[in-house]
C-alpha cells in the first residue's frame, strides 16, 4: 500500500493545480458590473476606463489586460441610463403593464477585445453565475445601449447580430453602421459621420478655409470619417495637406513616435492654419503637449503652435485635453457635439446620489472606485468626498450624449409596453429579444414631450451643435454653442453670441495660395494639390467675376468683348452712320436744304406755269423732274442712322428709280429741243410723229424698275453686322454689287447718253440752249460717280454710307443748280426776258447768227439757197400756238437770206408745239 500514497499525492495535487487555474482564469475574466434586478434587463456597455495596459505580443492564451485611466465623463453617461431606467420605472407606461427594467451596466474600457468578452458574458446569463450578485441570473439580456466609440459597437454589433439582440448606441458614428444588410439590428440615436463631416466642410467653406490637416485615429471610425470627409471636402474645392493616422490606442509601441510625427507635420505646414480632427481626447492631448514640447525645443514660439482646431463629437466637450497648455497656446478649438437637452433630470439624480452617501455604492463597483481614486488623490473626509465627487460629476453633465442615451432608454421603454401590452413578457423566455427590433425600428417614442423616430438607417438626426472653447484665463476654459447646425439645409442658424467668438475667424488665413482675384483663373500645375497655383490673368474676351475661379468665362464675342484680366465683359459699342455725327448732321442739312429749294423752285414753276421760261424749261417734265429730286433727297436721308432690313433694301431702289425718272425726263427734254432747232423739216414731221416723251421717260424707268425688282427678288440688299474687337459695325450689304453696278452703270449710261445730245445742241438758241447746263451736270454726275467706285471700294467702317449719300447729294445739287435756279433767276430778277417778245428776238438772232454762218461759208448761190430751203427754224414746243413766230428764206435773186414777218405763205413751215 506504499505504492498508493505517492498516487493519491499526485492526484491531489493536479486536482488543487486545476482547481487554481479555473479561479485564477475566472478572476481575470469576471469584470465589474453595476446591476439592478427587473422584468426586463437592458445591458449598458460604456468606456469607464479610456484604454488598457499594452498588450505584450504572444502566441498563447493571454488574460484579459487590465483596464487604464478612470473617464469621469463615461461614469456620468452610466448614471444618466441608471436615472432614465428608474424614471421609466416610476412612469404609467411600464405600470400599466405591470413591467420593471434591470440593467447591467459593463465597462468596455474603449477596447474592442474587453467589449467582446463582456458582451459574451451576459449572452450566455443563463450558464453563468456571479459570486455576489445572482438576482438578475436567468432574465435574459432583451437590448444593448452602447458602445461609445464605433469600433467597439462594429465589433460587439457583429457578435448581437448573431441572436438578432437590438443595439442602440449613444454616440457611435461610424457611416459603416447605417448598412443595415450588415448590422441589422443596430440603431443609434446620434447621426452618422457624413453629417459630421458636411457640417464641418460647411464650416471651412464659409470662413474660405481650403488648405487643411486632418488628425485622426485608426480605427473604422477614424478612417470612416477621414474618407467622407475628404470626399465631401473635395467636392467644395477643399484640400487635405496632410493626413496624420494615429494608433487606436495611446499604450501601443509606435503611439509615441506617430503623435510627434504628426507635431511634426503640423509645424513644418504653417500655411495650414486649420486642422481638422476625429482623434480620441487622450490622443489630442498628448498632441497638444508634443506641440508645445516640439517648438520649445526647436526654438519656435508657442504662437508657433496655434491652430484653429476643428473638432468632432470624440472630443469637442473634453476637459482632459489641455494638459500643461493653455487655451492661449492651442489656438482656437471649435467642435461639433450632438445636440443637448434638458439636464434637470440628470442634476436631480446627482443631489440624491450625493445624499445617498456609500449607500448607492453597493451595487455601482464604478462609483467605488471613482471614491477610491478622488480619496487617494485628496484624502477627503467621507462626507467631503462624496461632495467632491458629485461636484466633479456635475462638470460633464453639459455632455449631449446624456440626451442621446436618455432616448435609447426611452425607445426601448415604449417598445417594450407596446409589445407587451397583450402578451405576458415578465415570465423569462416568453419573449425573445428580435421580438422588439421591428416596432424599435418603425415606431415613434417620446420624451420630455418631444416625438422622436429612427429613419430607415436605425439613425436619428437631430443636427450639430457648434460649441466654441473660451478661456476665462489659466487653465479655465468652458464650452459656449455658437451656432447650430441643420443637415436638412446644411446650414448654420448662429446664436446671439456667435459674432463676439467667431470674430477673429474671418482674420484667419489657411490657404495654400493666395486667392486669385476677379479677372484672373486658377492654374494648377501637374501632380500638385488643386488648392496649390498660380494666378493667372484672363485672355482677352474672356473673363472671370469671381474669386478662386478654375477658368475664365468666355465672352459673347458677338456682343461682347473683354480686355485681358477682366472681371466682366464690356458690350460692344454699336456703330453705324448716327444721327448724332456731325458729318450726319451736314449731310442731312444739305438734304433737307435740298428738299425745300426743290419744293420752292416746284412751287414758283407752278405759279409761273404760263410763262416762256417755265415752258422752255420742259413745262409738266419740269415738275417730274423735281418730283425725282425730292425723292431722290429723301433717299439719302435713308443712309443716315442705325440700319434696319427695310432701311436698305428701300435706299438704294429708291434712289435708283428717282434718279432714273430724273435724268430720263432731261434726256427727253435734250432730245426735244434738238428736234425743234437741229432736224431738217422732212426728218421733223417723221420724228414728231414717233417722238413721244412720257412714253420715253416710262420706259427708262420702267427698265431700272425691272432692274430693281430683279435685286430685290434675287439677292437683295440686308442688314450685315461686322464683329469687330471692341464694337459691331452695323452697316447695309448691297446684296449684289452686280445688281447694284447694273443699277448705277444704267443711270450713268443714260446720263452719258444725255450729255451727248446736250453737248450737240451747245449753239441753241440762248434761252433754249440748256445744252451747257446739262452738259456740266451730267459731267458732274459722271465725275461724282466714277470717284465714287475707288473710294466706295476702299472705305470701310462707318462713313461707308457717307460716300454714297455725298455723291447723291452731288448728283441731285447739280441737276438742280443747273436746271433751275438760272430760270428761277430769270423769273424773279429779270422778268423783262420772260416775254413772248424776248423769247422771238432771241430766236431772230439766232437765226441771223444762223444764216450769216451759212453765206459766210464760201458756198454758190444755188448751194446757198439749198441750204436755206433745207433750214428751218421753229418756236420752241412750249410756246402758245398764237404769236407764233414764221421764218421763211429768200429763194430767188438775192445772195442772202432774209426774214420776213407775215402771213404764212407757201415759201415757209409753220412750227406747232410736238
Amino acid at each position: 500500500m506504499a505504492w498508493a500514497v505517492p498516487i493519491i499525492y499526485f492526484h491531489v495535487t493536479v486536482f488543487l493545480i486545476i482547481m487554481d487555474t479555473g479561479h485564477a482564469t475566472e478572476n481575470y475574466t469576471r469584470r465589474m458590473e453595476a446591476t439592478a434586478a427587473g422584468d426586463i434587463v437592458i445591458a449598458g456597455l460604456f468606456p469607464i476606463h479610456e484604454d488598457v495596459e499594452e498588450k505584450k505580443t504572444s502566441f498563447t492564451l493571454q488574460p484579459p489586460q487590465p483596464c487604464i485611466r478612470f473617464d469621469e465623463r463615461s461614469l456620468i453617461l452610466a448614471l444618466a441610463m441608471i436615472n432614465a431606467i428608474e424614471v421609466m420605472n416610476k412612469s404609467p407606461l411600464l405600470k400599466a403593464v405591470n413591467l420593471t427594467l434591470g440593467y447591467l451596466i459593463v465597462d468596455s474600457c474603449a477596447d474592442p477585445s474587453t467589449s467582446l468578452r463582456v458582451t459574451g458574458d451576459f449572452m450566455q446569463r443563463d450558464n453563468c453565475y456571479t459570486e455576489s450578485n445572482t438576482s438578475t441570473s436567468g432574465q435574459p439580456v432583451m437590448a444593448v445601449i452602447g458602445a461609445s466609440y464605433s469600433e467597439v459597437s462594429i465589433a460587439i454589433a457583429r457578435q448581437l447580430t448573431l441572436q438578432m439582440i437590438p443595439q442602440i448606441s449613444y454616440s457611435s458614428t461610424a457611416v459603416i453602421l447605417s448598412d443595415k444588410s450588415r448590422f441589422p439590428s443596430f440603431l443609434r440615436t446620434v447621426p452618422n459621420d457624413e453629417h459630421q463631416t458636411a457640417a464641418m466642410v460647411r464650416l471651412l467653406h464659409t470662413y474660405g478655409w481650403n488648405w487643411v490637416g486632418v488628425v485622426t485615429t485608426d480605427g473604422d471610425y477614424g478612417r470612416s470619417a477621414l474618407e467622407s470627409f475628404v470626399s465631401q471636402a473635395s467636392e467644395k474645392g477643399i484640400c487635405v495637406a496632410f493626413k496624420s493616422i494615429l494608433p487606436q490606442s495611446v499604450t501601443s509601441h509606435d503611439a509615441y513616435s506617430e503623435i510627434r510625427a504628426a507635431a511634426t507635420t503640423i509645424l513644418s505646414n504653417p500655411k495650414v492654419q486649420v486642422i481638422v480632427s476625429f482623434a480620441k481626447s487622450t490622443h489630442m492631448r498628448y498632441l497638444f503637449q508634443e506641440l508645445k514640447h516640439k517648438a520649445l525645443r526647436t526654438g519656435q514660439s508657442i504662437e508657433s503652435m496655434r491652430r484653429v482646431w476643428v473638432a468632432s463629437d470624440s472630443w469637442s466637450s473634453s476637459n482632459s485635453v489641455k494638459v500643461n497648455a493653455t487655451l492661449r497656446d492651442i489656438g482656437h478649438v471649435v467642435g461639433f457635439t450632438f445636440k443637448s437637452g434638458d439636464k434637470s433630470s440628470i442634476e436631480d439624480y446627482l443631489s440624491r446620489l450625493e445624499a445617498a452617501g456609500h449607500e448607492f455604492t453597493r451595487n455601482n463597483p464604478f462609483m467605488k472606485e471613482f471614491y477610491l481614486q478622488l480619496n487617494a488623490s485628496k484624502g477627503f473626509e467621507d462626507t467631503k468626498l462624496i461632495s467632491e465627487a458629485v461636484k466633479n460629476l456635475r462638470k460633464h453633465t453639459h455632455a449631449a450624449t446624456i440626451l442621446s442615451v436618455e432616448m435609447a432608454v426611452s425607445a426601448i421603454t415604449q417598445t417594450v409596453a407596446s409589445v407587451c401590452r397583450s402578451r405576458d413578457c415578465k415570465t423569462p423566455g416568453t419573449m425573445q429579444p428580435w421580438e422588439l427590433l421591428k416596432p424599435l425600428l418603425f415606431q415613434e417614442f417620446e420624451l420630455r414631450g418631444k416625438t422622436y423616430t429612427f429613419d430607415s438607417s436605425g439613425d436619428i438626426n437631430l443636427g450639430y451643435e457648434l460649441k466654441m472653447w473660451c478661456s476665462e484665463g489659466g487653465n479655465n476654459h468652458f464650452t459656449e454653442v455658437v451656432a447650430e447646425y441643420h443637415p436638412s439645409t446644411n446650414d448654420f442658424t448662429y446664436t446671439n453670441v456667435s459674432t463676439k467668438h467667431l470674430q477673429d475667424f474671418q482674420y484667419i488665413i489657411s490657404k495654400c495660395s493666395n486667392s486669385c482675384v476677379p479677372g484672373e483663373f486658377k492654374k494648377t500645375a501637374e501632380g500638385q494639390h488643386t488648392c496649390c497655383y498660380e494666378c493667372i490673368n484672363c485672355t482677352a474676351n474672356y473673363y472671370s467675376n469671381k474669386t478662386d475661379m478654375d477658368q475664365c468665362l468666355s465672352c459673347n464675342i458677338s456682343r461682347e468683348w473683354s480686355a485681358e484680366g477682366s472681371s466682366s465683359c464690356t458690350p460692344k459699342v454699336v456703330l453705324f452712320f448716327s444721327w448724332q455725327d456731325r458729318f450726319a448732321v451736314a449731310l442731312l442739312t444739305f438734304s433737307a436744304l435740298g428738299i425745300l429749294l426743290a419744293v420752292m423752285v416746284s412751287a414758283l414753276f407752278l405759279h409761273q406755269r404760263d410763262t416762256p421760261v417755265v415752258k422752255a424749261a420742259g413745262g409738266p417734265l419740269s415738275q417730274v423732274i423735281l418730283f425725282s429730286l425730292v425723292i431722290s433727297y429723301i433717299s439719302a436721308v435713308l443712309f443716315v442712322g442705325r440700319p434696319n432690313s427695310f432701311q436698305c433694301k428701300a435706299r438704294q431702289v429708291l434712289f435708283g428709280i428717282s434718279f432714273t425718272l430724273c435724268v430720263s425726263c432731261i434726256l427727253v427734254k435734250t432730245l426735244q429741243i434738238l428736234l425743234a432747232f437741229q432736224f431738217n423739216p422732212a426728218l421733223q414731221v417723221v420724228l414728231r410723229r414717233l417722238f413721244k416723251p412720257y412714253v420715253m421717260a416710262s420706259f427708262c424707268v420702267a427698265l431700272q424698275v425691272i432692274a430693281c425688282i430683279c435685286w430685290l427678288v434675287l439677292k437683295s440688299p440686308s442688314l450685315q453686322i461686322v464683329m469687330q474687337p471692341t464694337t459691331l459695325l452695323e452697316k447695309c450689304h448691297e446684296g449684289s454689287y452686280l445688281a447694284f453696278g447694273v443699277m448705277l452703270g444704267y443711270i450713268a449710261f443714260l446720263a452719258l447718253v444725255c450729255f451727248i445730245c446736250a453737248f450737240k445742241g451747245r449753239k441753241l438758241p440762248q434761252f433754249y440752249n440748256e445744252a451747257k447746263f446739262i452738259t456740266f451736270s451730267m459731267l458732274l454726275y459722271l465725275i461724282s460717280w466714277m470717284l465714287f467706285v475707288p473710294v466706295y471700294v476702299s472705305t470701310s467702317g462707318v462713313y461707308l454710307s457717307a460716300v454714297e449719300m455725298v455723291v447723291i447729294l452731288i448728283s441731285n445739287y447739280g441737276i438742280l443748280s443747273c436746271h433751275f435756279l438760272p430760270k428761277c433767276y430769270v423769273i424773279i430778277f429779270k422778268k423783262e426776258q420772260n416775254t413772248t417778245t424776248a423769247f422771238r428776238n432771241n430766236v431772230y438772232q439766232y437765226s441771223s447768227k444762223t444764216s450769216e454762218s451759212i453765206s459766210v461759208s464760201g458756198s454758190s448761190v444755188s448751194e446757198k439757197q439749198s441750204i436755206g430751203q433745207d433750214f428751218i427754224c421753229a418756236l420752241p414746243p412750249s410756246l402758245p400756238a398764237t404769236g407764233y413766230l414764221e421764218y421763211g428764206v429768200v429763194t430767188t435773186g438775192t445772195s442772202s437770206t432774209s426774214l420776213h414777218r407775215g402771213p404764212a405763205t407757201q415759201h415757209f413751215l409753220r412750227r406747232s408745239s410736238i
